[in-house]
């Protein structure tokens, strides 16, 4: 049958249209292939905070600028310490490798106590930043990786960390450590130590290696061209110590007496938030100031401060 016929003419358009479906299902395919590529780079990049046993987001800069010595834009403007830090919680324990761990060895060295987990992109994207800090310090810094991987085995981590090349000891923290650290709500976050032993900052989310950097030489007695301030630490670095703290992100004391802010604050570090922290209203507003829930909690418990008081005089 020649295609002159109209049954070649019909087959002849059948196999053309068979021909385009194909190339415009398999542009399809690229396209939706794409999207979903780039929704997932979207996805780990914007990395909000989240509670326990998630990702935290990429920390905003402290206050970065630039130095003399680097002219990276991430680069800090101010370095911060806590003028009260407490002592490096205690822990003896065996790595990955089986050599046992103990703090007591590091007084000396800067310290810094990274808690990670295999499944947080983030912590991923963090990892050749301690390595980089690792290779630059030596012995003079000693980075320790504390994963909360409630999922997987010892040997799986250790897998994981043989994989990525990590030069620091990797221990697990299922005996608790984060317990010792006042709970760690987001993941990565590690807390900075001096070489007295000292917690003096703990970051939350992932910071530029150039922070990291201007803070150990800070501690280590080498000069940077940029001002250390000190703080004292109201729940920032431990949140047991909110209970110090005078102001609390998003609230609002106006109108208060001194001793109604006080009771205010009695209550906000008593009564607990209900967005699934299991923390205080205090404590989740110093540890997530963007949670609508405490902020709420705190402004009814203000009003109700504030409404006790005019009901007291009234009478």
């Amino acid at each position: 049958m020649g295609n002159g016929s109209p049954n070649g003419r019909l087959l002849s358009r059948m196999k053309k249209f068979y021909f385009l479906a194909m190339v415009s299902f398999a542009a399809l395919g690229a396209l939706m292939l794409g999207l979903v590529t780039h929704a997932l780079k979207v996805a780990a990049a914007s990395r909000l905070a989240q509670p326990a046993g998630q990702t935290a987001s990429r920390a905003p800069r402290q206050d970065s600028s630039t130095d003399a010595d680097d002219k990276d834009d991430d680069a800090p403007t101010v370095i911060r310490f806590a003028s009260n830090g407490e002592p490096m919680p205690p822990f003896l324990v065996n790595d990955l490798e089986g050599r046992l761990l103990s703090t007591a060895e590091w007084r000396g060295k800067v310290v810094i106590v990274n808690f990670w987990a295999t499944w947080c992109p983030p912590c991923r994207e963090e990892i050749p930043e301690m390595i980089d800090l690792a290779n630059r310090y030596g012995d003079r810094l000693q980075i320790v990786g504390v994963s909360e991987d409630d999922d997987a085995t010892p040997d799986e981590v250790r897998e994981f960390a043989h994989n990525e090349k990590i030069n620091y000891p990797i221990v697990m923290g299922s005996g608790g450590i984060s317990r010792e650290y006042g709970g760690v709500p987001a993941l990565p976050t590690s807390f900075l130590v001096d070489t007295n032993g000292r917690v003096v900052q703990k970051h939350v989310g992932l910071y530029p290696t150039a922070v990291y950097d201007r803070e150990v030489r800070a501690l280590l007695g080498e000069h940077i061209d940029v001002p250390i301030e000190t703080f004292v630490d109201e729940g920032q670095i431990f949140l047991k110590n909110a209970a110090n703290a005078t102001v609390l992100p998003g609230v609002d004391f106006k109108g208060l007496t001194a001793e109604q802010k006080r009771r205010a604050l009695k209550r906000m570090n008593s009564e607990n938030c209900i967005c699934g922290c299991k923390l205080t209203i205090a404590q989740c507003r110093i540890n997530d100031s963007s949670c609508s829930i405490s902020q709420k909690l705190a402004a009814q418990v203000v009003k109700q401060v504030a409404a006790s008081h005019v009901a007291a005089a009234a009478r």
